[in-house]
């Protein structure tokens, strides 16, 4: 509501110029809320408002905006503005707007940089993909062991201003090598003359470059880390990870997960529905539903096959759905404990045989349940039912519910070990664990039910 009211008084005041005003509505505001209310406007009604804001705060705004938009709103400032802009950025997020300008923007923007920055943005730009050392920023606190705490505290009120985080302190030798760590607390607290040596902490929670993304964010969550310093092959501190970076990694890969999980393909990014057209949408989620389609026929296959014996005991179709739906339910259970254990590393494709072990468990009771609940269904609400003559209705109850149970059982058992054979293979487990599993499950729970059936049965 208040976006709502206050887009005509912005509106008013970029198109009149009255930065006099416009100063005085944003300077005091959180860089997320200005950047909700501008999101809205054009790129040109934005350079204009901003330009109005110190440069260090254009930049926290900026980099609330999504990606085009950052983009759009960097092509319409000049050549200066831009380069006062980039240099006020946090190192990692002006390494990511970097590498989403196009190469002619690139090359346009970079000769007006300080040579440390350019180095910086090529160094920062040069980590592949969902590695750690793409995540990481290069601003951070170091300082030498030899050092006092007094001296140590007057160097950090210098590196201060331009640092993102100064709440721990990474102590280096000569050749940069991660030594130690002092929190900001511990230096405060100590007696000013004893050295940084004799204060820190040897023992260091760190990540290399080349670590996947989610480990470094996972590490972040479970030590409770305000940042975590990244090492190179050589053991020298290369950058840090702060923990509002590790928030966006894991919200991001949930996503991706979540997507991957329904058969959704393309880029997994975290806030993108609105910003992805129809036509891409299409394009993500048409070739898996139309594979598994495909696989769904040889379910028609195998009910087409045992028509007569749907005919003889037309009861049997009436827990069809029943069996499809107590297959996929305890599947998708039994895969996503699977999935989301392997993600947080509670598990290994190497306990297979323990987690096996105790799925089988679980499913032997959900199987006994609901085929106590089949039989008692058939016994109940069944008398009326047109069974041939030589069989039993209480024979075809036991028949429907033995068939649910070892349903239950073999769904139960795929959900589990599907996302494990797929963590073996080095595959997202989550590709394989639905709707994949859940056609799978469709598949061999029909031919379960009726050769259960036709066994007991006699047929």
């Amino acid at each position: 509501m208040e976006n709502v009211l206050l887009t005509p008084e912005l509106r008013e005041l970029i198109t009149n110029n009255d930065t006099t005003a416009l100063y005085e509505l944003l300077e005091n505001e959180h860089p997320v809320k200005i950047a909700e209310w501008l999101s809205e406007f054009e790129p040109e009604e934005i350079r204009r408002a901003l330009s109005v804001l110190p440069p260090q705060h254009q930049a926290s705004v900026l980099i609330n905006f999504d990606d085009d938009l950052q983009v759009n709103v960097v092509m319409t400032l000049s050549r200066g503005e831009a380069s006062r802009l980039f240099t006020a950025m946090p190192h990692d997020d002006r390494a990511d707007l970097f590498q989403i300008l196009s190469e002619e923007q690139q090359e346009e923007l970079l000769p007006s940089l300080a040579h440390a920055e350019r180095e910086d943005i090529r160094k920062l730009a040069s980590y592949p993909e969902g590695s750690t050392g793409a995540v990481m920023t290069s601003d951070y606190v170091t300082l030498p062991p030899d050092i006092t705490a007094v001296k140590a505290l007057e160097k950090i009120r210098l590196q201060a201003p331009d640092k993102e985080t100064i709440y721990y302190a990474y102590v280096i030798d000569e050749a940069r090598r991660l030594i130690g760590f002092i929190s900001l607390k511990d230096l405060i607290l100590a007696k000013p003359y004893s050295k940084v040596e004799d204060l820190m902490q040897r023992e260091v929670i760190y990540s290399k470059v080349s670590d996947d993304q989610e480990e470094t964010a996972r590490k972040i969550q479970k030590y409770n880390l305000i940042a975590i310093p990244v090492t190179n092959g050589g053991d020298a501190l290369v950058g840090i990870v702060t923990h509002d970076d590790a928030l966006d990694i894991i919200t991001q890969e949930h996503t991706e997960d979540m997507e991957k999980f329904m058969a959704i393909a393309g880029s997994h990014e975290s806030a993108a529905y609105m910003k992805t057209s129809s036509w891409e949408h299409f394009k993500n989620r048409g070739v898996w539903v139309f594979v598994l389609a495909i696989l769904g026929l040889v379910s028609g296959m195998i009910v087409q096959s045992f028509e007569n014996m749907l005919v003889q005991f037309a009861i049997l179709v009436a827990f069809m759905p029943m069996l499809a739906a107590a297959g996929g339910n305890t599947g998708s259970q039994s895969a996503s404990l699977i999935v989301r254990a392997l993600a947080l590393n509670e598990v290994t494709p190497k306990d297979i045989l323990k987690i096996l072990f105790k799925e089988l468990q679980v499913a032997i009771l959900l199987g006994l349940l609901l085929g106590l609940m089949a039989f008692g269904r058939v016994y109940i609400f069944s008398g009326n039912t047109s069974i041939p003559d030589g069989f039993s209705l209480n024979l075809v109850g036991f028949a429907i519910a033995v068939a649910l149970a070892l349903q239950v059982l073999s769904a139960t058992l795929f959900g589990a070990v599907l996302p494990l054979i797929a963590a073996k293979m080095k595959w997202d487990p989550a590709v394989v664990a639905s709707p994949a599993l859940a056609t799978i499950v469709d598949i061999t729970g029909l031919l379960i039910y009726f050769t259960t059936v036709t066994l007991i049965l006699g047929l």
